[in-house]
């Protein structure tokens, strides 16, 4: 296995089996850091750089907060339009980051272009963290959403997991090339419009990724032992913010799930998981039903990047 220590987290498709369980055990090491609200003193000599040039509410906030329950310290930006990374200039990508590299020891990134971290990893002699590019990838939300699956059913292996969106959406990239490395079946449900591109099922495929492609979450559902969604009614990924219009589309039927759905045809012991935020494919009425872990997903987003944190600044080996 290779060493985590300075590494880049830039793509699942670079994990195998034995690094994701590496990553899980030390997360579960330092799980009782974030469960009782303490902080330790593991990267009191660390900083860490948050570099979004899209909105974030979990995915940043839960990065820094692993930071500082580390003992770390955190800078950065929220919003390029308040940079010269993002205002007229338009900096590019090389200047930016061979500039951010002398200010911390690692920098985590969300950007609107896809393939973005991958170029600011060539320029930055830190770590760089990809925190979702584009229509790319969002690792470290599938990583914390596997985390997730693992303490809820002690396995990764043996189950079916149904994906339930917009298959162009990075974290359904990230979670097939992920389920590569296990013992697992994916049921793929999205609009025609929206569905797997071909050159990404000839990743996959290369892979040995066991999946099929449905067309109504209704059918399947029984299927299924993790339910994995996603929008399709949602934003464009690759503009650096859009604002809401007067006009919001309602999601078809074939793609929301609903308390009756899962009393009527999901199984008993299957768990739903969303990274959020969530529009009407995911009422708030299946919030107080057995299968909802999305809020788990919150605190265990915190102790899965603790263990980031710590592997590839040298905390941990």
């Amino acid at each position: 296995m290779r060493s985590f220590i300075g590494r880049d987290i830039l793509s699942l498709r670079d994990f195998s089996r034995d690094e994701f369980f590496r990553m899980f055990q030390v997360a579960d090491d330092l799980r009782p850091f974030a469960r009782d609200r303490r902080n330790t003193d593991l990267l009191k000599h660390k900083t860490l750089l948050t570099a979004f040039y899209q909105p974030s509410t979990r995915t940043r906030l839960s990065h820094e907060a692993a930071m500082h329950r580390l003992g770390g310290h955190v800078l950065g930006f929220s919003d390029s339009k308040m940079t010269r990374a993002g205002d007229f200039y338009q900096e590019s990508i090389k200047d930016t980051f061979h500039m951010l590299e002398y200010y911390a020891d690692v920098i985590a990134i969300r950007h609107f272009q896809q393939g973005a971290p991958h170029e600011a990893a060539k320029w930055a002699s830190v770590p760089v963290i990809n925190c979702g590019d584009g229509w790319g990838e969002h690792p470290t939300q599938v990583l914390t959403d596997l985390y997730t699956i693992l303490h809820e059913k002690g396995t990764l292996d043996g189950l079916t997991y149904l994906l339930v969106g917009d298959m162009r959406m990075r974290t359904m990239h990230s979670i097939l090339y992920a389920l590569s490395q296990f013992d697992a079946k994916a049921i793929v449900v999205g609009p025609p419009d929206m569905s797997l591109l071909p050159e990404f099922k000839a990743e996959i495929d290369a892979l040995n990724v066991d999946y099929e492609e449905a067309g109504d979450v209704r059918d399947v559902i029984d299927q299924a032992d993790i339910i994995y969604m996603e929008p399709v009614v949602q934003a464009d990924y690759t503009a650096s913010r859009e604002e809401r219009g007067s006009q919001v589309g309602l999601t078809p039927p074939e793609y929301c799930v609903t308390r009756e759905l899962l009393r009527d045809k999901a199984r008993r012991s299957s768990i739903i998981l969303h990274s959020l935020p969530r529009m009407d494919e995911l009422l708030p009425d299946v919030d107080g039903t057995r299968h909802q872990r999305y809020w788990a997903e919150a605190f265990n987003g915190v102790a899965l990047k603790m263990g980031m944190l710590a592997l590839v600044l040298g905390a941990a080996e």
